[in-house]
């Protein structure tokens, strides 16, 4: 099985809609990312997929993650960035995120802003001649439910 495959049997995990807008926004940011390695991480509580120059998560620059309620797009350097729309959720130190509600937010002026801004400031930038790959780098032998627990009465 090649490593798309099995990200496509990891995303449908989810409930089609998260499935859906992974999918969608995983389109979207390769376009973006010319040259990028997409890193594939299955944790115990999202499956995370990095887009970096190298094989190192910490050379990452994006990443999509799908949750059971969402997906998000995290600005694995993001800290710095200015946010003057306060796009950006977090309190971290390096890592900051958008839940992504609306695949929209993508073609939004201050967004493509900040993935310029993420792209130029990166410690190790993306060479677009570099062929795409992606690698399963973990899949956790725990993992919490995938889809949301059915609410009473639905």
């Amino acid at each position: 099985m090649t490593p798309r495959q099995q990200l496509d049997i990891l995303i449908d995990r989810f409930t089609p809609e998260v499935a859906a807008v992974a999918r969608r926004a995983l389109a979207k940011l390769r376009k973006l990312t010319p040259g990028s390695l997409e890193l594939v991480y299955d944790n115990y509580n999202a499956l995370a997929i990095g887009f970096s120059p190298t094989e190192r998560a910490g050379d990452g620059i994006f990443s999509i993650a799908l949750f059971p309620p969402h997906v998000s797009l995290f600005f694995l350097q993001g800290a710095k960035l200015p946010d003057p729309s306060k796009r950006l959720r977090g309190s971290g130190n390096v890592v900051l995120h958008i839940v992504l509600g609306d695949l929209a937010v993508f073609d939004a002026p201050d967004v493509r802003k900040l993935f310029a801004l993420a792209l130029a400031r990166a410690k190790v930038k993306l060479d677009p001649k570099q062929p795409r790959r992606m690698i399963i780098k973990s899949i956790s032998a725990k993992q919490r439910p995938r889809r949301p627990k059915p609410r009473p009465g639905r």
